[in-house]
């Protein structure tokens, strides 16, 4: 009786390690399935994607430049001296003749002087000369005096006349040089820029003053050498002012420098204002935006992001079926977000955008939501 008591309790015992040994196993069976089953997912890549399209890319170039007169004239001293009056500001507007600067005349006066000294004194020769020919030529004429002696009172007359002549011009050219102390406006104008001040000796030649004459205005820019040719061929450009938010005017190329600058090796551009508004003012700071003339190559514009780079060859991962695999590109000159794609790509495929360096070929990935291919 206590015999199979015992049998009884090793049965259940055994029956229960048994129930136990199989949960464990269980438990165990499930979680490794179940880390087999989730181990793909948690290592396939997520990431972002966009599908492309070809759009006609309508190249644009912008160069800073300010605003000028199209008529500018820079104006010297005829001769050289030290200022002694400034009749203008800078922006002062001027009239013709008008006097702006003036230098110290006293040396130019003293020498007008001089000169109209020296042609008096000729003019009394001269009539001298002239009163002793005549009455020679009259006593000639009575064979009172040979003719070597009437010769004699003729070469007289012509050097004084030949004097009185020299004295003349030396006059005239001393009044001039007196008159040249004063520096006149020669058209009506605004003062752009003054470069001599009271006190300053300058020469002869040396630009002191620049007027703008009234009317037109243009923009002046400076543009590097390799984009000389497509600017000659610009279809148009566009014109916004810094001080000037609201405001855009048209504009049209007038002139290009034939040489370049020696210090920047630029050249200056002149942009000519299609009816300007009057807000637009001297100096102003501008911002040119040139188109290239005619229809360029459609292309295929995607997020610098998306580029991946081997070496020198920039390459984009291209994806299909969830699968990527790397694609070189042929890309062009972009801005700071996008770049265009000149070759390599078919408008409709789509293209990783983001995490494009933890990527390798042939890899499966998975699909950000709201993408797709």
């Amino acid at each position: 009786m206590q015999y199979n008591r015992l049998t009884g309790r090793k049965k259940w015992y055994g029956l229960m390690l048994t129930a136990v040994i199989i949960c464990i196993v269980g438990s165990v069976l499930w979680q490794v399935n179940h880390r087999v089953m989730s181990t793909p997912d948690t290592k396939i890549p997520l990431v972002r994607t966009a599908t492309v399209n070809a759009a006609g890319m309508s190249s644009t170039y912008t160069y800073s430049g300010e605003v000028r007169g199209r008529y500018e004239s820079q104006l010297p001293f005829q001769v050289g001296g030290k200022i002694v009056k400034r009749n203008v500001e800078l922006g002062s507007a001027v009239q013709t003749d008008e006097i702006l600067m003036q230098l110290d005349p006293q040396d130019f006066r003293q020498t007008a002087n001089s000169n109209s000294a020296q042609l008096a004194a000729t003019q009394a020769q001269l009539t001298l000369a002239e009163s002793n020919l005549s009455r020679y030529r009259q006593l000639y004429a009575q064979a009172a005096v040979s003719r070597a002696q009437l010769d004699q009172y003729q070469n007289a007359y012509d050097v004084a006349l030949a004097a009185v002549r020299q004295a003349t011009a030396q006059y005239e050219q001393g009044a001039n040089k007196l008159e040249y102390t004063r520096l006149y406006a020669d058209q009506p104008g605004v003062i752009a820029a003054i470069n001599a001040e009271i006190g300053q000796v300058v020469s002869a030649g040396q630009t002191v003053l620049t007027i703008v004459r009234d009317g037109q205005r243009e923009i002046e820019i400076s543009v590097p050498e390799n984009r000389l040719e497509e600017l000659r061929q610009a279809s148009q450009c566009k014109v916004a002012f810094w001080a000037l938010p609201n405001v855009i005017v048209t504009g049209s190329i007038r002139e290009i420098a034939p040489m370049a600058s020696p210090t920047t090796r630029t050249y200056k551009v002149r942009i000519s204002l299609v009816n300007p508004p009057p807000e637009v003012k001297l100096g102003m700071t501008a911002a040119v935006t040139v188109a290239a003339a005619g229809q360029q190559a459609t292309a295929i514009t995607i997020p610098r992001s998306a580029l991946y780079q081997t070496g020198d060859v920039p390459g984009v991962w291209v994806v299909k079926n969830n699968i990527v695999s790397l694609r070189p590109v042929t890309v062009g000159v972009g801005s700071n977000d996008t770049i265009p794609v000149l070759a390599g790509l078919q408008s409709g495929e789509t293209i990783v955008t983001t995490g494009v360096h933890k990527l390798r070929e042939r890899q499966q990935i998975r699909l950000a939501n709201g993408d797709r291919q």
